[in-house]
């Protein structure tokens, strides 16, 4: 089976002046069609450096990375992603409908299609009732929905996903997690990067380490956490090892 996302020996350097921080150091790997892969490391470790990489948003020094098989740079590869930042931006003044709205126009997606998308995106983000809203009355937890949804519009073959849960409340990580499981549920491929290292090992199949910008762990939960009593105390093992 064809790898959705492959990396291959990427390495990308930032310099401040005649100092050279290595943020990513011949870094390698590849994600299967249909599995849920975690992201993990240290902060300053290289996650978001990799996710901008992917997206597109910044250009390695060396190596290569593709979706698809195609070049991460190609528009055709964008097109069949979905992202969710870690920090979602929106237009505050729109409502939760007219966004998702906007969003659909912006991929091509007009007239029935569009409102039954629309409608269907706000009812499984459990938004449907505040869709008239400004989205600048949202709070925490209902901006990281509704910017899910906008991550969903075009009904993507993989999404990426920065922090998903990032400074959620309990009830809040509970509701994101949900739907990343119904998503997987769905054959979804998703690769998405948290520090919430409870929730990467409920949904996750497979788990990537990296640290320093090296890619030190690559393996599905079961095989990594065997012996051991959670990703938490393996993660902090591991790390301190490196």
């Amino acid at each position: 089976m064809k790898n959705i996302l492959e990396v291959s020996n990427l390495c990308v350097a930032f310099r401040h002046g005649k100092q050279v921080h290595q943020a990513l150091a011949d870094v390698s790997f590849a994600v299967k069609p249909g599995s849920t892969v975690g992201f993990i490391g240290p902060n300053g470790a290289g996650k978001t450096t990799t996710l901008h990489v992917l997206l597109g948003f910044m250009a390695p020094d060396s190596g290569s990375a593709t979706l698809f098989g195609q070049d991460v740079q190609s528009a055709v590869a964008r097109n069949r992603i979905g992202y969710l930042s870690e920090n979602p931006e929106s237009y505050k003044f729109m409502t939760g409908k007219e966004y998702l709205t906007l969003t659909a126009r912006l991929f091509g997606i007009k007239g029935k299609e569009q409102q039954v998308r629309v409608a269907d995106l706000l009812e499984e983000v459990e938004l449907t009732d505040h869709a008239n809203k400004k989205i600048g009355t949202y709070s925490r937890g209902m901006l990281q929905r509704i910017g899910l949804a906008q991550a969903l519009i075009n009904d993507p073959d993989l999404l990426i996903l920065d922090e998903p849960t990032n400074g959620l409340d309990p009830i809040g990580r509970m509701k994101i997690r949900q739907l990343i499981e119904q998503l997987k549920e769905q054959g979804k491929t998703i690769f998405f990067s948290s520090h919430e290292l409870s929730e990467i090992e409920t949904v996750c199949d497979e788990i990537i380490m990296i640290a320093r910008g090296k890619i030190i762990k690559h393996d599905t939960v079961d095989h990594l956490l065997n012996g051991h009593q959670n990703l938490e105390q393996y993660f902090l093992n591991a790390i301190q090892s490196h």
